[in-house]
């Protein structure tokens, strides 16, 4: 691991030592940077987004922490006694901080495979309704004529595209939440 201070952080954060301390980063396991001020951590995370290609998780408890939440990817905030700053500008919010392991690997691994099933559902779904205009217009002479009355369509689509991902979203969940903080790797699989 590597400990940087806030004072070096700043020296580090220059144009000319950029590359060097992003070479020394992906070397090492766990990066902590401590004192750091609020614009120095918002410029290390768009830092660490911008030139390594990464996706970025910022996680605060404070006011000193929107800047970096709001620069990341995603942004976690948790409810501290700093006050709610960080939380209103975070994507997701968390009690404490021992949550966030279950948040990353339960749910995080739930989300990516409900997002990956929905857009093969979505996919499907438009191409099978697609195909069957394809068809109809050999059968009218290529006519331009429609085969369905507009409200059809919206019934079609509002049952189609409503009904199912609720009933997948709330119901999905491919592996126990046990097994998956068990077994971290399982998120890298689901990515």
């Amino acid at each position: 691991g590597l400990v940087i201070d806030g004072r070096t952080l700043e020296h580090l954060l220059h144009d000319s030592l950029q590359n060097i301390f992003l070479e020394l980063t992906e070397k090492c396991r766990a990066v902590v940077c401590c004192r750091a001020t609020p614009l120095q951590k918002s410029v290390l995370v768009r830092l660490v987004r911008n030139k390594l290609k990464a996706m970025t998780l910022a996680v605060g408890d404070g006011a000193n922490d929107v800047s970096m939440i709001q620069v990341a990817d995603a942004g976690v905030g948790i409810l501290g006694q700093e006050g709610m700053q960080a939380v209103m500008a975070s994507d997701f919010a968390i009690s404490q901080f021992r949550h966030l392991r279950k948040l990353l690997l339960v749910h995080g691994h739930w989300c990516y495979t409900r997002l990956t099933n929905m857009v093969l559902y979505f996919f499907y779904k438009n191409v099978a309704y697609v195909n069957l205009l394809f068809w109809y217009q050999f059968f009218c002479g290529f006519s331009g004529t429609s085969m369905t009355d507009y409200w059809i369509l919206i019934l079609f689509n509002l049952l189609f595209t409503s009904v199912p991902p609720i009933i997948y979203g709330v119901l999905d969940k491919d592996v126990s939440a046990e097994i998956l903080m068990q077994l971290p790797q399982l998120y890298v699989t689901s990515q």
